[in-house]
C-alpha cells in the first residue's frame, strides 16, 4: 500500500519552532548527543502537573537523567532537583500528594536506592539495601514501599580485595548489564519510609519483578517464574501476596508467558477498586518474541480471566482509567504506535492518538486527564495532552528549529509477492534525478520496526549527503504475527531478500547510485549486515555493530540459550540449521564489501566474540576491515564520546568506501 509523503519539511520545522529559515544549520554529530529524551511520566495526585524524566547531556562525558515537572497548562516546566552527578528515575507520587518517591543512582561503586521528597523538602535517601533498589511501588497510605532488590552470597556491602570464585548452576550464565548469573535473585522488600527499615517478604530460588501495591492496601501483585524449568522456559506468572509476606497466590493460568520480564511486557496493574488486574500475555513459548502480547484481566476474588480486544498487534503498558470503566494501552501499528482506550466488556478499541506518530509512554491522572509521550519523524518525543486539541506540555529540544532536517518519506515496494514498507530520507535540498550514495539502515530485534519517530542517526547521515533508507523486512513487528513469524528459523533469508528488493527499488527510482550502496545496523541490525554483505554483491560498505555471523560460536556465550533452544533447537541436534544460519562466516571468502565491526566490551546480549569472528574472517580473506571495541560498555552504548566516535567512524567509513573520500587526520 503506497503511503503519501509526510507533511515534514524544512519550512514546517521553521514554522513549528518560530525560527527563520536562513538561521538553520545542518544537523551534526554533536547535535545527535544534544537531543533530550523524555520518559516515565506520572501525574501529581491532584492531576494539575506531570512529573517525568529527562535524559540529556551531563557534566563531562556522561548523560544525565533528572526529574522534571510541568503544569497541565504547560506552565512552569523545571527540573525538581539539582543533581549533577546522580541519575533519577521512576517517579511516583503518594495518593495524598505529599510524597514524591523515586530512584537515584549512588556514587561510584554504590547501588541505586529509593529516595523521597516530602512536602517539597530536599530529598532524603530511604533505602540502604545491599542489592540496591531496582523497582518499587508505594503503599496507598504513603508510609511504605515494596522494593525489588537482589540478594545472595555475591551481594555484599563491600567487595573483597580478592573476589571469590563465581559459581554458576543456572541454565544461562550471563545477562547483559547484570553480568554473571550466580546465586543472586531479585526479592521483594517492604520498606518503612520513615525509618528506612526493610523486611524481605519473598524468598526462594526465583526472581520477582514489577511489584504493584493494590489501592486498598491489601495485596501486592508481582511477576515471578516459579515453574520447574524457570531459567530456560517462558513461564512467568502473576502472583499476589499480602504486604506482610506469606505464600503467594498465583492469579494467571497460562502455561507460558504472562508479563514476561525479558520481553519488556511490564507488570500487572490494579483496577481502582482493587478487584481486578490487567497484564500482557505472550504467545506460546515456541513463538518466543515473534507473537504479539495481548491484554488479559482477572477478577481477584473468582480467578476468572478475560481476554480483552485480542487483535493481531502488539499491546504495551496496559492501565486502568481512573474510574475503572476502561483500559488504556499502547497499540503498535505499521510504523506507528498509538494510545488506545479499550472497553473491557465489548473489546471495542478507540484510538486516542493517530497519524504518523510513535507513542512511547503515557500517564493517567485521578481526574482522568491523560498525557502521552509521543513524537514523529521531525520531532523527538514530547509530552502532550490527550484531548480534542492536543497541546505540547514539555519545552525540550526547541533548538531543533535552528536545524535543517531531512524530510521523511514513506515507501513501499514488492519483494517477490510480499509488499514491504519502510522510510526514506533524502538530504535537505536534494534535487530529483540525482542518484546518491545510499545507506540502508537495518533495525534490531529482529521483531522490531522503524517507526515514525525522530531518528537522529539518520539525520546526521542525510545532512552529509547520503540517502538513508530504513526497511521493515519480514520478521519486523507492526504488521501481524504471520509477517513476523515468516522469518523464524530463517534468519538472513526472507529478510535479506526484502532488503535487496529495497535496494533494487531505490536504484530503479533513480534515488541510489548502484555503485555506492552501504548497509549498517546494531544488534540484529549488525547480524543482518553480515547476511547482506554475504548475499548481495552490490553492497560496497558495511557497518556491523554488536553483530554475529557464526552462531555455533554464540551458543552458551551470550544470554540467549533459552531462545536458541526454542527457535533453533540444540546445535548438536539441528546442526544443519545452525550451519545454514551461520553462512556469513562459512561463506566469508565470497564477501568483498569492506566492513567496520563495532562491539561493546561488556555486552552479553551480543558479545564481542561475534564481531571478532567476522573481523578475523574478513581479514584472513584480504577484505578491508576494522574492529572497534568500546571498553566497559554493555549492549546499549551509554558514554557520549563513544556514541560520537561510532557516528564519526561510520561517516568516515561510508565516505571512504561509497565516495572515495578519506577522512582528515
Amino acid at each position: 500500500m503506497k503511503k503519501a509523503f509526510l507533511a515534514s519539511n524544512v519550512a514546517f520545522a521553521a514554522l513549528l519552532f518560530g525560527q527563520p529559515l536562513a538561521a538553520q544549520q545542518a544537523f551534526s554529530t554533536q547535535d545527535l548527543l544534544q537531543v533530550e529524551d523524555l520518559s516515565e511520566p506520572t501525574f501529581t495526585a491532584d492531576g494539575d502537573a506531570v512529573t517525568y524524566v529527562v535524559t540529556g547531556p551531563g557534566d563531562g562525558d556522561t548523560f544525565q537523567s533528572d526529574l522534571w515537572q510541568v503544569g497541565w497548562q504547560g506552565e512552569d516546566a523545571h527540573a525538581l532537583f539539582a543533581t549533577l552527578d546522580r541519575d533519577e528515575s521512576s517517579p511516583e507520587w503518594s495518593a495524598d500528594g505529599t510524597t514524591l518517591a523515586f530512584l537515584r543512582s549512588g556514587a561510584e561503586g554504590e547501588a541505586t536506592q529509593l529516595w523521597v521528597s516530602e512536602n517539597g523538602a530536599a530529598p532524603r535517601k530511604v533505602s540502604s539495601l545491599a542489592g540496591g533498589a531496582e523497582e518499587f511501588s508505594l503503599s496507598p497510605d504513603g508510609l511504605s514501599a515494596v522494593v525489588v532488590s537482589e540478594v545472595g552470597a555475591a551481594v555484599l556491602e563491600t567487595a573483597p580485595d580478592v573476589p571469590a570464585p563465581i559459581v554458576i548452576t543456572r541454565y544461562t550464565t550471563r545477562e547483559d548489564g547484570r553480568g554473571w548469573l550466580d546465586d543472586r535473585r531479585r526479592q521483594l522488600f517492604r520498606l518503612n519510609l520513615a525509618s528506612g527499615e526493610a523486611e524481605q517478604i519473598t524468598s526462594g530460588d526465583f526472581d520477582h519483578w514489577t511489584p504493584a501495591w493494590s489501592p486498598d492496601g491489601q495485596w501486592i501483585a508481582f511477576v515471578s517464574r516459579r515453574c520447574e524449568n524457570r531459567d530456560n522456559s517462558y513461564c512467568s506468572d502473576i502472583y499476589i501476596a499480602p504486604p506482610t509476606g506469606g505464600e503467594p497466590r498465583r492469579i494467571s493460568t497460562f502455561e507460558f508467558a504472562d508479563s514476561e520480564p525479558s520481553a519488556g511486557a511490564g507488570g500487572p496493574q490494579w483496577s481502582p477498586d482493587s478487584a481486578r488486574l490487567v497484564w500482557l500475555r505472550g504467545p506460546h513459548e515456541r513463538y518466543i518474541y515473534y507473537g504479539a502480547h495481548q491484554l488479559v484481566t482477572a477478577d481477584i476474588a473468582t480467578g476468572t480471566e478475560n481476554q480483552i480486544a485480542w487483535i493481531d498487534r502488539f499491546f504495551y503498558q496496559p492501565r486502568w482509567s481512573a474510574d475503572g470503566a476502561h483500559l488504556l494501552a499502547l497499540v503498535e501499528q505499521d510504523r506507528d504506535t498509538w494510545l488506545a482506550r479499550i472497553d473491557p466488556a465489548s473489546g471495542a478499541i478507540e484510538y486516542l492518538t493517530q497519524g504518523r506518530r510513535f507513542a512511547y509512554d503515557y500517564a493517567v491522572a485521578a481526574n482522568d486527564r491523560i498525557a502521552v509521550l509521543d513524537g514523529d519523524a521531525d520531532t523527538p518525543t514530547q509530552l502532550r495532552s490527550v484531548e480534542r486539541t492536543p497541546r505540547t506540555l514539555s519545552p525540550h529540544n526547541g533548538w531543533l528549529g535552528n536545524r535543517q532536517l531531512a524530510a521523511t518519506r514513506d515507501i513501499s515496494f514488492m519483494s517477490g509477492d510480499v509488499e514491504v514498507h519502510g522510510m526514506l530520507l533524502l538530504p535537505p535540498g536534494h534535487q530529483p534525478g540525482h542518484a546518491l550514495p545510499m545507506v540502508v539502515s537495518l533495525h534490531g530485534g529482529p521483531v522490531y520496526q522503524f517507526s515514525h519517530e525522530f531518528m537522529a542517526y539518520w539525520q546526521v547521515l542525510a545532512a552529509q549527503g547520503f540517502a538513508v533508507m530504513g526497511i521493515n523486512p519480514r520478521g519486523s513487528s507492526g504488521r501481524g504475527s504471520e509477517f513476523a513469524q515468516s522469518q523464524m528459523q530463517r534468519w538472513g533469508t526472507v529478510d535479506a531478500d526484502d532488503i535487496s528488493a529495497g535496494i533494487t527499488w531505490a536504484i530503479e527510482q533513480g534515488i541510489a547510485d548502484p555503485e555506492a550502496i552501504g548497509v549498517g545496523g546494531w544488534s540484529y541490525g549488525g547480524i543482518l549486515t553480515n547476511y547482506m554483505i554475504a548475499s548481495d554483491e552490490r553492497i560496497k560498505a558495511g557497518i556491523s555493530g554488536a553483530g554475529m555471523g557464526m552462531f555455533l560460536g554464540g551458543y552458551g556465550v551470550d544470554q540467549y540459550a533459552r531462545e536458541y533452544d526454542l527457535e533453533l533447537g540444540l546445535p548438536w541436534v539441528e546442526t544443519e540449521r545452525w550451519m545454514a544460519l551461520s553462512y556469513p562466516f562459512f561463506r566469508s571468502a565470497e564477501i568483498t564489501a569492506p566492513t567496520l565491526y563495532l562491539c561493546a566490551e561488556a555486552d552479553w546480549n551480543v558479545p564481542c566474540s561475534g564481531s571478532l569472528q567476522m573481523y578475523q574472517a574478513l581479514r584472513a580473506n584480504g577484505v578491508p576491515s576494522t574492529l572497534v571495541v568500546y571498553p566497559g560498555e554493555t549492549h546499549s552504548l551509554s558514554v557520549p564520546s563513544y556514541l560520537r566516535d561510532r557516528m564519526d567512524r561510520s561517516l568516515a567509513w561510508y565516505d571512504l568506501y561509497l565516495r572515495g573520500v578519506e577522512a582528515d587526520d
